[in-house]
């Protein structure tokens, strides 16, 4: 058999995500290389690994087998990597972190140097909403986690990033269009929510509350860049994170609308439950976001203090 750890790694990721699509995404891969990987796996054995019923994809008893088999194959190859990288006096284990959807566009910074001065550090991320990420945390499933809405029931610790900040933004429009709006004003046109569970949703939520708008039409979509997309598009307002949209707003495709109580300000916050014992891979982390979190945010956030 000629079966490659890439391969066994690309049908993992299905079987956890019993979609093609999903596992495309969460790889970086697009999902004809998914669906070619799976293929030239698949010609290596005479009995189906999977099966594909209207769109829903199935693993057969046989393919959760191949899974756990090739989990473990390459567990091992991982202890290998991380016992060389440790006999060279090198940091070696698991930085695990689950954060908010518009974190994707700040934890990254935050990350880069450290993954890249620490190579036997394996990171794992996870992108959802505010509730999931909780339920992670809660959970023990991770060592950190990304919000800017502070949880209410668990104790924890933190360190604070940086700002977060949420403006109302529509698509562009001629210039003298851009004058300010008010509560009323809001009632005229549709308002794109997150999903339940969102921060951001939370946080919109809580504004048009204090103002007693009442809407005459709303939509609800499940992703910040769904909310932008619609609001490009044409579709209605949304009250945003200015930290996802500084490409529109640069590009004038989409413009802030001037409100009184705008913007929302929160913080964003890297938690971790109180008590918990950290591993020398979250701990070193910690080190390095104290001596390196303000270089960061002035080489990469400079641009966040005009608006």
């Amino acid at each position: 058999m000629q079966y490659t750890l890439h391969q066994l790694k690309v049908f993992l990721k299905v079987v956890e995500k019993l979609s093609v699509t999903k596992a495309a995404e969460e790889l970086h891969l697009t999902q004809p290389a998914v669906s070619i990987q799976l293929k030239n796996l698949q010609n290596q054995f005479e009995i189906p690994l999977m099966e594909v019923i209207g769109r829903q994809v199935h693993i057969t008893d046989f393919g959760l087998d191949v899974a756990e088999s090739s989990k473990r194959i390459l567990g091992e190859v991982q202890q290998i990597k991380s016992k060389t990288l440790a006999y060279k006096g090198l940091l070696v284990g698991q930085l695990k972190l689950s954060i908010v959807s518009t974190g994707k566009y700040v934890m990254p910074y935050f990350l880069s140097s450290f993954i890249k001065a620490h190579p036997g550090i394996d990171l794992k991320m996870d992108v959802t909403n505010k509730s999931k990420v909780l339920e992670s945390l809660s959970k023990n499933e991770v060592d950190f986690a990304l919000v800017s809405v502070l949880p209410e029931t668990l104790p924890f610790k933190r360190v604070e990033l940086m700002q977060n900040k949420l403006f109302l933004v529509r698509k562009s429009e001629d210039e003298k269009s851009k004058s300010s709006f008010d509560g009323k004003s809001l009632e005229r046109i549709p308002l794109i929510y997150r999903e339940k569970g969102s921060a951001t949703r939370q946080a919109m939520e809580q504004y048009i509350s204090k103002l007693n708008v009442v809407q005459n039409k709303s939509l609800e979509l499940t992703s910040n860049e769904a909310v932008k997309q619609a609001v490009l598009a044409g579709l209605g307002y949304s009250i945003m994170p200015l930290i996802g949209i500084k490409n529109e707003l640069d590009n004038k495709e989409l413009q802030i609308v001037p409100m009184k109580g705008l913007p929302i300000q929160t913080t964003w916050n890297l938690i971790w439950p109180e008590g918990k014992k950290l591993s020398p891979v979250a701990q070193a982390y910690l080190k390095y976001l104290e001596a390196e979190k303000e270089v960061i945010i002035q080489d990469s956030f400079r641009w966040y203090e005009k608006y």
